[in-house]
């Protein structure tokens, strides 16, 4: 894991690629260079037959240059870090601090690449990429980057519900003063609380849970901690809403069936 806190302290954990996985987005990603590469190639070799030596040998290198350098440049920034060996295997190329890339780190990486992937035959990169812990080749290093696993299973829903100890409080508590954006910040607050550094963790329950104990009567029984109070509030909160929910849909229902009995009168 590759840890980055945000500005709120909320950790976000970004899986850096593994070696293997780098290994076959690049092995993907010079085939179609090189593939692309011939076909110009071939199409330069039909259309300039009546060039000279020179002019053919400048546009071999033309080509050269688009399809190794300028190709891989441009789809990087167009697709913020992605590639056709990239989406093959699930990764993305991101900056260290976790946002995406931009022109300047694909063309670092692009121009890097051209020397350690094409003109070293992939040793260069394989040397360097092996000796760390990123698996970051040369081109990463100098343009800030590393690549990062973009298909990860999704985090399991957290379930909330009122501390047992809390319930005959929850129950009789007054919690509809509470103003939708509190309720959506405590909410927020317990889905990444376990991401949270723990003295960040802390800090932020206490001031939502003094926030909301402004609306909420009465208070919670003596010693309830922070983090109990919000786990109480919101689900008991979200409890009453689905009730509420559920008996206005079972009235529109019954409603709805008693229109229906009735005689059509046109």
């Amino acid at each position: 894991m590759s840890p980055i806190i945000t500005g709120e302290a909320v950790v976000l954990e970004l899986r850096p690629a593994t070696f293997a996985a780098r290994a076959l987005g690049l092995v993907i990603d010079v085939v179609f260079h090189v593939v692309l590469l011939v076909g110009f190639m071939f199409g330069l070799a039909a259309a300039g037959r009546d060039l000279d030596e020179a002019a053919a040998r400048a546009l071999a290198l033309t080509a050269a240059v688009f399809c190794l350098v300028v190709v891989p440049v441009g789809v990087e920034t167009l697709s913020r870090g992605r590639s056709l060996g990239k989406l093959a295997t699930g990764l993305r190329v991101v900056r260290e601090d976790g946002g995406s890339i931009r022109f300047r780190h694909a063309l670092i990486r692009g121009l890097t690449g051209f020397l350690e992937i094409y003109l070293t035959f992939g040793g260069l990169a394989c040397a360097v990429a092996l000796f760390n812990d990123k698996s970051r080749r040369l081109g990463d290093m100098l343009a800030g980057t590393y690549a990062v696993r973009s298909r990860v299973p999704a985090d399991e829903a957290i379930r909330v519900f009122v501390p047992p100890h809390l319930q005959p409080w929850a129950a009789a508590a007054d919690i509809g003063r509470i103003p939708d954006a509190t309720a959506r910040r405590a909410a927020q607050f317990i889905r990444q609380a376990g991401r949270m550094a723990p003295q960040s963790r802390a800090q932020m329950a206490a001031a939502i849970a003094s926030e909301l104990s402004s609306h909420v009567s009465p208070a919670p029984p003596p010693g309830t901690g922070p983090d109990h109070f919000l786990a109480a509030v919101v689900a008991e909160r979200r409890n009453r809403e689905f009730t509420r929910l559920s008996e206005s849909r079972r009235r529109n229902s019954s409603v709805g069936q008693r229109l229906q009995r009735l005689p059509f009168n046109g």
